[in-house]
């Protein structure tokens, strides 16, 4: 009775340990970001004009499906990216833009101005973003925010914990994006 109790139990922790696939993109059930595990709190699929963008999976230290917990926990993060199309970085940029405008006040967009400038230049000098690329936002204390490319960090990191709050409140802010995606990172 006990070996079918184990062997039960350990076919549930491997399930529970096994990487969540969403429109073809893998992510892993756990990450390494600045030398600490993180796991995944959920993924989703960002879809605009009916056309699906990307798939998206959040990593933080803790797992919650608050969206207000989330925002609010510290240390390393991660936003990892998986295209399924191809995106000019103007109109990427011009997503995160707008996605910075609609979940913080004026005075925050000013205050981030020249963090927000790094960013919008660190993804211009990235280019096309083509279907198939990874593309993780990471936060460290020591480094800031990163964009990492296909395994590649791209341009300056940018300083501020507060500043990637605020990058990850395009996606799980009080108005994401995409409502469905917000859900599926928020593991629901």
């Amino acid at each position: 009775m006990t070996r079918i109790l184990a062997a039960l139990l350990l076919a549930a922790v491997t399930a529970l340990a096994q990487a969540v696939e969403v429109e073809g993109v893998k992510f892993d059930p756990t990450a390494q970001v600045g030398g600490q595990p993180l796991q995944l709190n959920g993924a989703g699929v960002r879809t605009r004009f009916m056309f699906k963008v990307y798939a998206a999976g959040l990593y933080v230290p803790q797992k919650s499906n608050s969206a207000a917990t989330l925002l609010s926990q510290k240390g390393p993060r991660r936003v990892a990216i998986g295209m399924l199309r191809d995106v000019d970085a103007d109109t990427f940029v011009g997503a995160l833009n707008d996605g910075l405008k609609a979940n913080l006040s004026a005075e925050q967009m000013a205050g981030f101005k020249p963090q927000i400038d790094t960013l919008n230049a660190n993804f211009k000098s990235v280019g096309e973003a083509k279907k198939g690329d990874r593309i993780d936002f990471e936060f460290t204390s020591e480094a800031g925010t990163r964009i990492i490319v296909n395994g590649q960090p791209r341009g300056a990191a940018i300083p501020g914990e507060g500043f990637f709050e605020a990058v990850l409140r395009v996606w799980i802010g009080d108005k994401p994006v995409d409502a469905d995606l917000k859900r599926g990172m928020l593991g629901g």
